[in-house]
Order: C-alpha cells, then structure tokens, then sequence
C-alpha cells in the first residue's frame, strides 16, 4: 500500500467539505489534481472510500472507516512535525479558552510567558467551554482551559484551580439578605447556552428553585455587567470577573444564604496530542501562573 501524507491530507479536506471546488480552492490545486488524489487513494486500498451522489462525495462506511483511524494518525504526525520545528523556548502554540479565563486570568499568563521567552507565538483563541472541548477535539488548539464539566473520552483535563461564583447586582435596593428562591422570579441575566458559568449556577440552584426567570442572556461577561446597571436585575458571575466592580461599589455582592457555588478551572487537551517540549513547557507555566492567580483572588 503506497499511501502519501498529501494523498491523505486531500482526503481529510475533501471529508470535511464534500466539494471539490473549495479544495482545490484552499489547496491552491487544480481540481483534476484533486480528483486524481483521491482515486490514486482508492486505488492504493483497493476499494472506493466515496460514493458520487447529486455531484457531492458523500463517505461510504468503508470511507468512514477508513477516517475514523487515518484522521487522529496524521494529527499526531503534524504533531511530531511541529516537534521538531519548535524548541521549548521558540516555536509556535495555540490556546484556547474559555470566556472568564481569557477575559481575567489568561493575558496576564500569556504577556508574562512571552516576555520570559520573547522567540515563542502564543495564539489565544475565546469561545464559550463547549466551544473550546470542540476546538480541542478538531485540533484547532493545542491546550485549551475551561471552567465546568469536562466528560468527554477523547479529553484529558487536569484540574487548575477552583473558581467561585457570586450573585451580583447593581442595585442597592436589590442588595438584601435573602434565599435563592426569594429572588428567582426576579429579573436574571445569564451567559449564553453552552457557557461553564451558567451551567454551574442552574446545576447549583436546580434542586432550591423551581424556575429562574431569565430576563436576558448574553454572550460575554462584560455584557452582562454593564447590562446589570440599570439596577433592576441579578446575575450570578465569577468572583474574579466583579472582584474589580465590587471593590468600586458599582456592583454589589448579595448575601444569599445557604448559596455555595463554586467550580473548578481545567486544563485540557486531546488524548493523542504530541507533547512537544514547548508543550509541557508552557502548560506547565500556565499551569502554575493560573493556581497563584485564582488563589490570590
């Protein structure tokens, strides 16, 4: 069997688009050449891996096979490839976190690395938790960090440090010791689906309340903090992220009692990632500036 790596490379392009066209497009190739590719493949396995539907190549089961195994493979040969062009003090990698992370705690990690070891690109990429476990999961990042619940096989997640999460408001009316269930039918702000922060909080209150009326969901925190002074509403957000406001007395910290919401930050990456020397490297610096950080908060 004479397989090449481009041959694969085309291959795991034309999976992912389905079209010709827009590989031979991003490739910079001729679609002959493309075509030409992927029979060349066909033929060095023996069998056809797509079936030519509507002018659209759509996988057959022995071409899903025959991803699921190759795909993880030449992730781990770009991997070693990477290796071997970066030094542990120069090189490139890529970051991915999760909102709270890279808003409050990420950039003063990332400026502080890249002064120690000026030769070393730092790529931070944001999303939402889920995002980043999928960023992860394609291989878009190198390391991500997230906040909330991490359960997925291809995942290996570290635990980095234990975040709170605190019920904000900017009114000082609203600012009244109370329980959770006296406040719910309030007007409340949350993250967007998919966020560590909401899923936290609603797995937090889901056994003392029976509904939270959701006045509003936003994507960013820093959204929702300025939303929050019209001083009619409530949010619950990490202590980090209102440290600041709260210090300011532009928001205040409600006394809720019987109300411990805490959560833990994680580092994560993919079971089959390559750890490079700049890998353990940096995650091992991020790793440790991130424990100082949150207990310092």
């Amino acid at each position: 069997m004479d397989i090449t790596l481009r041959q694969i490379e085309i291959f795991l392009n034309v999976v992912e688009t389905g079209h010709l066209t827009q590989v031979s497009k991003d490739m910079n190739l001729s679609q002959s050449a493309i075509s030409m590719s992927i029979k060349e493949l066909e033929t060095s396995i023996g069998k056809p891996l797509f079936d030519r539907i509507n002018k659209r190549l759509t996988l057959n089961e022995v071409g899903r096979s025959f991803h699921s195994e190759i795909k993880p493979l030449f992730k781990k040969i770009l991997d070693i490839q990477t290796e071997f062009q970066n030094s542990p003090n120069k090189g490139h990698i890529r970051v991915g976190a999760s909102t709270t992370i890279v808003d409050y705690i990420m950039p003063q990690i990332v400026s502080s690395y890249m002064e120690n070891y000026p030769e070393v690109k730092i790529n931070l990429k944001n999303g939402n938790t889920q995002d980043i476990i999928d960023d992860v999961k394609e291989g878009l990042v190198d390391v991500g960090f997230v906040e909330g619940n991490v359960n997925d096989y291809e995942i290996i997640k570290e635990k980095v440090g234990v975040d709170e999460l605190v019920v904000v408001t900017a009114g000082e009316e609203l600012n009244q010791s109370c329980f959770i269930d006296s406040i719910a039918d309030k007007k409340w702000i949350v993250r967007e689906k998919g966020s560590g922060t909401r899923d936290i909080f609603l797995n937090c209150i889901k056994d003392k309340i029976e509904s939270l009326n959701v006045f509003m969901e936003l994507n960013h925190t820093e959204s929702i903090k300025s939303v929050l002074q019209n001083k009619t509403t409530y949010a619950c957000l990490s202590k980090i992220a209102v440290d600041r406001e709260i210090k300011d007395g532009k928001l205040f910290r409600v006394d809720v009692k019987k109300f411990e919401c805490k959560r833990e930050f994680f580092m994560i990456y993919h079971k089959n990632k390559f750890k490079s020397g700049l890998f353990d490297k940096f995650t091992f610096f991020a790793k440790k500036m991130m424990t100082q950080i949150l207990e310092e908060k």
